[in-house]
C-alpha cells in the first residue's frame, strides 16, 4: 500500500517519467506462463509463423473436418489459455485454429498497440476462411474492430467470454496498477491521441453496431474482478443479434477451463 501511494506522490510531481512508464505497460504486454497441460495442447498443433508488422507470430492448428473456428485470446493472454475449449471443440470435429498475438506468448516481442491486435485477427479470418470464432477479454475487442473495419468480413457464429466494451477502462486499470496520480492518466490520454488513437471512440458497443454476424452469444461472470459484467450487457444492448447469459463461480480466467461453459460453446457453435 505504501509503494502505490509514493508512486501517486512522485508521479503528481514527476508526470513526466511515470507516464511514460504508464504508456510502456500499455503497449507491452506482460507475459505469464503457461500451465503443462495447456503446453501439451499447444504441442499437439500443426505450428507455424507469420511474419506481421515485424512480429513473427505463431499460429496453430488442430485439423478436423468440421466447421473452422478461430479462437481469439485477451490482452497479455495467448493461445495455450484455451486448452480445455480446443480439446471440447477437437471432440466435435470442429476444425480449429488460434494464435500467439504479437508480443504475446511465443510470438516475438516488441512494443505493440490493441489496433495491431485487430489487424491481425483479421488477416487470420481471410487465411482460415473461419466464419465461427471464440473469443476471451479483450480478444472480443480485437474480433468486433476488425469486421468494423473490415466490413466484407462476416461470421455465422461469435462467441465472446467477458468482453470488455470502453478501451478507456483498460486505460484506467493500467493507470490504478501502476498506482500513477490523475495527472499521469491525463497525460497517458493525450499522448495517445496524439498518436490518433481516439480512446472515446474505441468501444465494442459502437463495433457490433456494424458488423455482420449472424448471432453471437456473450458470457460473463457476475462476480468477474478484472471486466465489471456491466460492460458485456451494454454490448449486449447495442447488438440485437446476441443473446447475454451471465454465469456464477467462474471468474475472469476460469470460465476458460469450467465444463458447463465449455459444453455451453460447444453446442452454440455446432
Amino acid at each position: 500500500m505504501w509503494k502505490r501511494r509514493a508512486i501517486g506522490v512522485l508521479s503528481s510531481l514527476f508526470p513526466g517519467p511515470f507516464t511514460r512508464i504508464a504508456y510502456d505497460r500499455l503497449t507491452n504486454p506482460q507475459q505469464s506462463r503457461l500451465r503443462e497441460n495447456e503446453q501439451q495442447v499447444l504441442n499437439q498443433a500443426r505450428q507455424d509463423d507469420l511474419i506481421f508488422g515485424g512480429f513473427r507470430i505463431r499460429t496453430y492448428h488442430w485439423p478436423g473436418a468440421g466447421d473452422a473456428v478461430l479462437l481469439i485470446h485477451g490482452w497479455e493472454g495467448q493461445a495455450g489459455n484455451f486448452s480445455d475449449l480446443v480439446g471440447s471443440l477437437r471432440q466435435q470435429g470442429f476444425d480449429v485454429y488460434a494464435f500467439d498475438a504479437p508480443a504475446h506468448g511465443h510470438s516475438s516481442r516488441g512494443r505493440t498497440s490493441p489496433f495491431e491486435f485487430a489487424e491481425l485477427v483479421a488477416v487470420l479470418l481471410r487465411q482460415t476462411g473461419a466464419r465461427k470464432a471464440v473469443s476471451h477479454s479483450f480478444g472480443g475487442v480485437a474480433i468486433t474492430y476488425a469486421l468494423h473495419q473490415h466490413r466484407d468480413l462476416a461470421l455465422e457464429r461469435l462467441a465472446l467470454l467477458t468482453t470488455p466494451d470502453r478501451f478507456s477502462q483498460r486505460i484506467e486499470d493500467v493507470a490504478r496498477q501502476v498506482g500513477v496520480s490523475a495527472r499521469v492518466h491525463a497525460r497517458l490520454l493525450q499522448r495517445l491521441r496524439n498518436e490518433n488513437i481516439d480512446v472515446e471512440r474505441f468501444n465494442v458497443s459502437d463495433f457490433v453496431q456494424n458488423i455482420q454476424v449472424d448471432s453471437a452469444l456473450i458470457l460473463h461472470d457476475r462476480n468477474d474482478r478484472v471486466v465489471p459484467v456491466s460492460q458485456s450487457l451494454n454490448v449486449h444492448r447495442h447488438w440485437p443479434e446476441s443473446v447475454f447469459e451471465q454465469i456464477e463461480g467462474t471468474g475472469h480466467f476460469r470460465i476458460l477451463r469450467t465444463p458447463a461453459v465449455l459444453e455451453r460453446l460447444t453446442d452454440f457453435l455446432r
